[in-house]
C-alpha cells in the first residue's frame, strides 16, 4: 500500500512537470519562477544577450527547481559533500570530480503505472545518453545528477533510465576517449580525435551533445583569455553568443562579464549582472566574493542598491557581517576622494568604532581626510593626531597640517611638516603652504633662527614665490628693509609678474629713498599696477609697515621664469636680529628707563564719559566704537580701547577707519606692545605726519624693550632708525652711550656722554662715571 502511495506521487509530478514544459507559464506560477508572461531575472537579457529558443537549452529557463524534484526522485541521499547544485539552464561540465566510488541510486518511481493525466503523452523520444553512461562510469554523481536535469530540461518525456550509476559501457571505446578528453579540457585534442575520426569513418558523426558542450566549453576559455587580457569588449561579445553561459553555474563567467561592462562604461549593465546573482545564486562564499568584488568596480551608491538584496543569516545576523568592515573602509575612502559625496551615517559611527578601539592608523586617516575635505578641521584634527599617535607618517602629517594652516597654526604646520617635507611632491607643497602661511601671520611670529633659515633653504631651493615674497614682509616688520628688498627681487626674478612682490619692492626701496630704484619699478609696472605707479597708499612709507599679503589659491610650487639677478639670501634674516651681545665676565651697566614718548596729534571730538562699564565693542557702530576707544584711551583701559578699535575699523568711512588704526597702534604701544602697534599701523592709510610719530614712538619703545633685554646691538639699530626720522632725544643718546659701554665701545660711549652732559643731564653724567670705573678701576678705588 506504502509503495503504490509512493509510486502515485512520483505519477504526479512527472505529469506536473509534462504539463508544464508545454506550458511556461503555468511551471513558472508552480514552482515559484515568476508571473505569467514575466520571465525569471536572467543576466542574458541585458542589451545584446538574447535568450535562444528551447531547441537549444532555453538557457531563459532556471531549472534549478526541476533538478530538484529529479534529485528527490534519482537519489534518496543527498549530493557529497562540496557538491554544487545544478541550476544552470544547460550546465557545463567543468574538469570530472573524482569519487570514491559511485553510490547506486534508487530507481525513479517514473516506472509504475502512468497516471492518467499521462495517458496522451508521446513517445519516449530518442535521447543521447552518452554523457549519461560517461559520468555513470567515472563515478561522477554531482555531473550524472546535472546531465539528468539537462535531459529532462530539454525532453520532457524523457524517463531517466531505472538505474543511471549501473548503465553498461557502450563498445565505442573512442567516443569514451573523448568524452575523457572533454573532462580534462584538452579541447583542441578533443577536436583532432573528432576530425580523425569522421576522415576514417565517413559515416561517423559525433554526439551533438558532445560538439555543443565543446562549443560552450571553448567559448568559456576564450572569455576567460579575453577577460584576463582585458579585452573586454571581446568578453561582452562572446557573452552575448553564449548566453548558456549567464548562470549560477558559472558565476565566475557573470563576475567577469560585469566587470566588462562596468569597464566599457556600462555601469548600469554590470550592476544588473551582479543583481543577478545575489537574486538568483544561493551559494554564500560566492554571493559574498560578488559583494567584494562590485565593491572595487562599483561606486558607493549602486553599492548601496546591491546591499538591499542581502539575506539574514539563520543567527540573526546578516550575510554580509564578515566584509562590512571593509566595505566600509572602501566606502570612507570614496567618500575621501569626492568632497561632494555623502557617506550615511552608519559607516562613519562603524570607522569611528574602529579608529578607536583598533590598531589601525589607517583607519583614523580615513576619518581625517573625509572631515578635512568637508572643512570640519576640528574633527579631521583630532583624527590625524589619532592617526600620528599610531603611526606618525607623512600621509598623517600632511593631513594634520592642513588642518592645522585651515585653523590659523601654520607654526605647528610647518614642525609637523618639515620631517616629511621631501616624502612626495604632495608633501612638499603642504610643507611650503605652511612656511608661506606662517611667515603671512600677523602680527609676525617669533621664530628661532633654526627655523627661520630651514624655511629660507628649502623656499631657495624650490623657488618657492609665495613664501619668498612673505619673508620680503616678515624683513620689513622687522625694520630689515635691506634684506626685505633682496626678498622681494629674488621672489621676482622667479616670478617677474608677481605684482604683490613688486609693490613690497618699491615701497621698500621708497623707505631706502633709493627714488632711481623706486622711478624704473614705475616705469616697468606703468599700466599694469596703479598702486606701484602712483604709491597711493601712504602707510607703505612707514618703515616696519607689514602690508597684508595677497590672497593665495593653491600653493603649489611654481617654477621660475627668469634665474634671479642676484644671489638670494642665504640667511632669513641679518644675524644681529638674534645676537644679544653682553660684555664678557663684566658686569653689564644698565641706563636708566627713558619716559615713553608723547605723541601729540590732533583728533576729532572724542566721548570722555560713559565708557566706564564694560560691553562689547563689536555691537556698536563704527563711529560709536571709535569714540569708545577714545574714552578708554583716557582713562587708561588700552586693551579694551584695541577692541573698540577693531570695530571701528570695519567703518565704510575712510577717515573712520584712518582715525581707528591711529588709536589702536597707540593703544598697543600704551600695552608695550611696539610689534602690534606698527602692524595696526597698516589696517588703513595714514597722512605722512600720523605715520611718522607713530614710527618715532614704535621705534623708540623697541629700542628700550631690546635694552632691557640685553641686546645692545639691535637697540643700536632702532636708534639709528629713529634717527632719521626724528633728532635724538637726551634720554636716547645716554641709552645709545650705556650700549656701547655694554659692548666694550669705550671711546663711542665717552664721546656720546660727554656731548649729552654737556646738555647738562645728570645720566650722562652718570654714564661717564660708570665709563672710567669700567675703564679704570684703580684710580676710583
Amino acid at each position: 500500500m506504502k509503495s503504490s502511495l509512493v509510486a502515485i506521487s512520483a505519477a504526479v509530478v512527472v505529469a506536473t512537470l509534462v504539463t508544464g514544459l508545454k506550458d511556461r507559464a503555468a511551471l513558472q506560477e508552480r514552482f515559484g519562477l515568476g508571473s505569467a508572461g514575466k520571465p525569471a531575472p536572467e543576466l542574458m537579457m541585458m542589451g545584446r544577450i538574447k535568450p535562444t529558443d528551447a531547441s537549444a537549452g532555453n538557457p531563459e529557463f532556471n531549472a534549478q527547481l526541476v533538478a530538484d524534484k529529479i534529485e528527490a526522485i534519482t537519489s534518496p541521499s543527498p549530493p557529497a559533500p562540496g557538491a554544487r547544485e545544478p541550476d544552470a539552464a544547460a550546465p557545463q561540465p567543468a574538469a570530472p570530480q573524482t569519487v570514491a566510488q559511485p553510490a547506486p541510486v534508487t530507481p525513479p518511481i517514473v516506472s509504475a503505472p502512468p497516471a492518467p493525466q499521462q495517458a496522451a503523452a508521446p513517445a519516449q523520444p530518442a535521447v543521447d545518453e552518452s554523457a549519461l553512461r560517461y559520468f555513470a562510469s567515472r563515478g561522477d554523481k554531482v555531473r550524472l545528477q546535472a546531465e539528468i536535469s539537462r535531459l529532462q530540461a530539454l525532453y520532457p518525456n524523457w524517463v531517466p533510465p531505472a538505474d543511471p550509476l549501473a548503465v553498461p559501457q557502450n563498445g565505442d571505446k573512442q567516443l569514451e576517449a573523448m568524452w575523457q578528453l572533454y573532462s580534462d579540457g584538452r579541447y583542441a585534442e578533443l577536436r583532432k580525435a573528432v576530425a580523425d575520426r569522421q576522415a576514417a569513418d565517413a559515416g561517423w558523426q559525433p554526439p551533438a551533445d558532445l560538439l555543443d558542450r565543446l562549443d560552450v566549453a571553448e567559448a568559456r576559455a576564450r572569455l576567460v583569455n579575453a577577460s584576463d587580457l582585458k579585452q573586454y569588449a571581446t568578453v561582452v561579445d562572446i557573452a552575448a553568443a553564449t548566453p548558456s553561459l549567464l548562470t549560477c553555474s558559472e558565476v565566475d563567467v557573470l563576475w567577469r562579464v560585469a566587470e566588462a561592462f562596468i569597464q566599457t562604461e556600462r555601469a548600469q549593465r554590470g550592476q544588473d549582472a551582479y543583481t543577478y546573482i545575489l537574486k538568483n545564486c544561493a551559494n554564500p562564499a560566492e554571493r559574498q566574493a560578488t559583494v567584494e568584488k562590485a565593491s572595487t568596480l562599483l561606486a558607493y551608491q549602486p553599492m548601496q542598491a546591491l546591499l538591499t538584496l542581502e539575506r539574514p543569516a539563520a543567527d540573526g545576523s546578516k550575510e554580509f557581517d564578515a566584509i562590512r568592515d571593509n566595505l566600509t573602509r572602501r566606502f570612507m575612502a570614496e567618500g575621501n576622494d569626492d568632497p561632494k559625496l555623502v557617506i550615511a551615517p552608519d559607516y562613519i559611527a562603524r570607522l569611528e568604532k574602529l579608529a578607536e578601539t583598533g590598531g589601525l592608523a589607517s583607519d583614523a586617516l580615513l576619518l581625517g581626510w573625509y572631515q578635512l575635505r568637508r572643512n570640519n578641521d576640528a574633527d579631521a584634527e583630532k583624527w590625524f593626531r589619532a592617526a600620528r599617535a599610531k603611526q606618525d607618517s607623512a600621509a598623517a602629517s600632511q593631513g594634520l597640517a592642513l588642518a592645522l594652516i585651515a585653523r590659523k597654526a601654520p607654526e605647528e604646520a610647518e614642525d609637523v611638516m618639515f620631517r616629511w617635507h621631501a616624502d612626495s611632491e604632495d608633501a612638499t607643497s603642504t610643507y611650503l603652504a605652511a612656511t608661506a602661511n606662517l611667515m603671512a601671520l600677523q602680527p609676525p611670529a617669533d621664530l628661532a633662527e633654526d627655523v627661520l633659515h630651514r624655511i629660507a633653504t628649502e623656499v631657495i631651493a624650490r623657488k618657492y614665490v609665495p613664501t619668498a615674497q612673505q619673508f620680503g614682509w616678515y624683513a620689513r616688520s622687522l625694520n630689515q628693509f635691506q634684506t626685505a628688498a633682496r626678498w622681494f627681487e629674488t621672489a621676482l626674478a622667479w616670478k617677474p609678474d608677481d605684482e604683490p612682490s613688486a609693490y613690497g619692492l618699491v615701497i621698500t626701496r621708497e623707505q631706502l629713498s633709493d627714488s632711481k630704484a623706486v622711478l624704473d619699478l614705475q616705469r616697468a609696472w606703468a599700466g599694469r599696477s596703479s598702486r606701484i605707479t602712483n604709491l597711493e597708499d601712504t602707510s607703505s612709507l612707514i618703515p616696519n609697515a607689514v602690508t597684508p599679503p595677497p590672497e593665495k589659491g593653491t600653493l603649489a610650487a611654481q617654477q621660475p621664469a627668469a634665474q634671479p639677478t642676484q644671489n638670494p639670501p642665504t640667511e632669513p634674516l641679518p644675524a644681529e636680529r638674534r645676537i644679544t651681545l653682553q660684555p664678557g665676565s663684566q658686569v653689564v651697566v644698565r641706563a636708566a628707563r627713558p619716559a615713553m614718548e608723547t605723541v601729540t596729534v590732533p583728533r576729532g571730538p572724542r566721548q570722555t564719559r560713559g565708557c566706564s562699564t564694560t560691553i562689547d565693542a563689536g555691537q556698536l557702530k563704527p563711529a560709536d566704537a571709535l569714540s569708545r576707544g577714545w574714552c578708554l584711551m583716557d582713562i587708561n583701559r588700552p586693551m579694551e580701547a584695541i577692541s573698540a578699535f577693531e570695530a571701528a575699523l570695519q567703518s565704510p568711512t575712510r577717515k573712520v577707519r584712518e582715525d581707528a588704526a591711529y588709536g589702536q597702534s597707540l593703544a598697543y604701544l600704551r600695552a608695550g606692545l611696539s610689534g602690534n602697534a606698527a602692524v595696526a599701523a597698516t589696517k588703513a592709510p595714514q597722512n605722512r605726519q600720523r605715520a611718522a610719530e607713530l614710527q618715532v614712538a614704535i621705534l623708540a619703545d623697541r629700542a628700550l624693550s631690546a635694552f632691557d633685554a640685553g641686546r645692545y646691538r639691535e637697540t643700536l639699530i632702532y636708534l639709528d632708525q629713529r634717527a632719521q626720522l626724528q633728532q635724538e632725544r637726551i634720554d636716547l643718546m645716554v641709552l645709545r652711550g650705556y650700549c656701547y659701554l655694554n659692548l666694550k665701545m669705550y671711546g663711542d660711549a665717552t664721546r656720546i656722554f660727554e656731548a649729552a652732559a654737556a646738555t647738562g643731564s645728570r645720566d650722562a653724567a652718570r654714564g661717564l662715571a660708570d665709563v672710567r670705573n669700567v675703564t679704570h678701576p684703580d684710580v676710583n678705588d
